[in-house]
């Protein structure tokens, strides 16, 4: 068994972390790395990925939560809030950053930047705000993935009131929409949830081959 999938065996949506035990620099910079790396549509990454160190913070949010102990016991809380609408100075600057790293003149680009524009203004801003939301899943399985390399624990979850959050951290003023969230640490030994046997669906199941 190769060990992606020995990793992906071993993770679980952890209802109790230690609070005791922290993630280190390096390890959580390698997380917010492979965040960073993670796929997107035309790879925009139209939103921000808050961590939420502050204590008082993370106490506000819990009520919001569903009062998920987890917000408040894990090493950290990373919040991916979507961009609610994109605008075409977000996708002149995105066009710009690619002419700076590929060193590409702007000019060649203009063709895929007019069709982009084109393609995002046909949707509507409620489409927009859906399109969004659905790149930070994408972020989110990069997170999973590369934290269960490093066996550290995380519990995505979209349990929570996404208005309280944005309301809490001032998102709206800033366009963003709370789409998920991540507590991100380290099992706890009472977990007793670390021991289930995973139920997913058999390949027979799940599958279809055409």
């Amino acid at each position: 068994m190769s060990a992606f999938i020995e990793n992906q065996n071993w993770r679980y949506a952890t209802k109790k972390f230690d609070s005791t035990k922290k993630i280190t620099t390096e390890d959580l910079n390698t997380l917010k790395e492979a965040i960073r790396l993670s796929s997107s549509s035309y790879g925009l990454q139209p939103y921000k990925v808050i961590i939420v160190e502050s204590p008082e913070l993370r106490a506000k949010v819990q009520p919001a939560a569903w009062g998920q102990s987890q917000i408040v016991e894990a090493s950290h809380l990373i919040i991916f809030a979507n961009r609610t609408t994109i605008n075409e100075d977000e996708v002149d600057a995105f066009f710009e950053n690619i002419s700076k790293t590929r060193e590409i003149p702007l000019e060649a680009l203009s063709g895929y930047q007019g069709f982009m524009k084109g393609k995002i203004n046909e949707l509507s801003e409620d489409a927009q705000n859906t399109w969004n939301s659905k790149q930070t899943y994408l972020a989110l399985g990069n997170l999973l993935n590369a934290a269960a390399e490093l066996k550290i624990d995380v519990t995505p979850m979209e349990g929570f009131d996404p208005a309280q959050v944005n309301e809490i951290l001032g998102l709206n003023e800033l366009g963003l929409n709370a789409s998920l969230i991540a507590t991100v640490g380290y099992r706890h030994e009472e977990d007793a949830t670390q021991h289930q046997k995973k139920v997913r669906k058999s390949n027979k199941e799940l599958f279809i081959t055409l």
